[in-house]
């Protein structure tokens, strides 16, 4: 379940995450099946391949920083449009 303040810091970071790559949305957030500690954020992934790469290294520098300023792990998803819409 999600808490306010993870809520808040979702928000920012897709805010973050929107201003360079404003084709990407928030599908989904859930709890991770291995440890529900862990929140899967499930995004729409760029078409282009580079940015997909981009997009990854740049979320994975954010969520660090959440991790190591707020204890909350996070990991951001991309995901293919076609595999949403099926």
């Amino acid at each position: 379940m999600v808490n306010f303040k993870q809520e808040e810091l979702i928000e920012r970071l897709m805010d973050e995450i929107r201003t360079l790559y404003p084709e990407v949305d928030l599908i989904n957030v859930i709890e991770g099946p291995e440890d529900p500690e862990t929140l899967w954020i499930e995004v729409t992934a760029p078409d282009d391949e580079d940015r997909e790469m981009e997009l990854r290294e740049f979320a994975a520098e954010k969520v660090t920083d959440i991790q190591l300023d707020y204890g909350y792990h996070m990991l951001v998803m991309p995901t293919r449009r076609t595999a949403v819409m099926s």
